[in-house]
């Protein structure tokens, strides 16, 4: 089992910046690869960004590409997200999330393990 807990998400202006943090526990986080998801209201939880256990290699979704950076530690059993140029549109509650792939899919379904969620609202 591995547990998951998300900080840092709040309010910000457009424009400005955001670094989620999510906090494993449990079983070697280091053999899993992580992700980030969000769900905005009504709308269905979409990938974010995701990278091997190895982090080596890091993914992430046409909309947030180049704004947002996904790193991990796996020392400390965190994984992060640094969100800057923030948009409304990423106004959403982030989800961190494990999946035993050792390539992380871009699939929700495919992932084992989930945070409680923490949300980020992006103001216009």
């Amino acid at each position: 089992q591995v547990q998951l807990v998300e900080s840092g998400g709040g309010l910000v202006q457009a424009g400005g910046s955001l670094r989620l943090s999510c906090a494993a526990s449990g079983r070697t986080f280091s053999t899993y690869a992580m992700g980030w998801f969000r769900q905005a209201p009504g709308k269905e939880r979409e990938f974010v960004a995701a990278i091997t256990w190895s982090g080596f290699s890091t993914y992430y979704a046409d909309s947030v590409k180049g704004r947002f950076t996904i790193s991990g530690d796996n020392a400390k059993n965190g994984l992060y997200l640094q969100m800057n140029s923030l948009k409304p549109e990423d106004t959403a509650v982030y989800y961190c999330a494990a999946t035993r792939l050792r390539v992380p899919p871009t699939n929700r379904y495919e992932y084992n393990y989930w945070g409680q969620g923490t949300q980020v609202t992006v103001s216009s």
